[in-house]
């Protein structure tokens, strides 16, 4: 964190665009169009620069730490992801994405309690945020938790209708989790 501080200090014009209302608004929009999306190619890339408003949603010192959370989530050091997400909660406790990301981090490391605590504040925070439910069902999924993974991928499903396979994914799910093959 200290680090992070000195280098804030070193680069006062350090710019990152638009402010987290601006950024809100944006989502908010991109989220409406994504629900309307015609077509799965028309879908992605939407649901990428959502994900980015998200990712980058909140102050310079928060987004660094994220980007620098998420190159430590994919290099598998989840004790430092963990605190360098717990680190941008602190700073903005409101980002739905930091919780989301810090519990993406403990499941890994082998706290499903921690993880469960986590998704369930980044759903009270922003219950529109697609990528957390993909998460939820991906979790159950590897734990063979057919009701909880069909549960979770209908909620992704109505925020975001045209990803790739979903209905494929979907029709799946609720064929393991209530036995129907419609």
């Amino acid at each position: 964190m200290k680090s992070l501080v000195l280098l804030l200090i070193l680069l006062p014009g350090l710019a990152f665009g638009q402010t987290p209302a601006e950024k809100r608004a944006m989502v908010d929009k991109l989220l409406g169009d994504l629900r309307a999306a015609p077509s799965s190619d028309v879908a992605a890339p939407l649901e990428r620069r959502i994900q980015q408003l998200w990712i980058d949603g909140s102050t310079a010192a928060v987004t660094l730490l994220m980007h620098r959370g998420l190159r430590e989530l994919e290099s598998e050091t989840h004790a430092e992801a963990i605190e360098t997400f717990s680190d941008a909660i602190v700073l903005d406790p409101n980002l739905a994405e930091a919780w989301h990301q810090r519990g993406i981090a403990r499941f890994r490391s082998g706290d499903t309690a921690g993880a469960a605590t986590d998704f369930q504040q980044a759903l009270n925070l922003e219950p529109r945020e697609f990528a957390i439910w993909k998460t939820l069902a991906d979790i159950a999924t590897e734990r063979r938790d057919w009701k909880g993974a069909y549960d979770a991928w209908q909620k992704f499903m109505a925020l975001n209708p045209k990803t790739p396979n979903g209905d494929n994914r979907l029709h799946e799910l609720k064929r393991k989790a209530v036995g129907e093959d419609t």
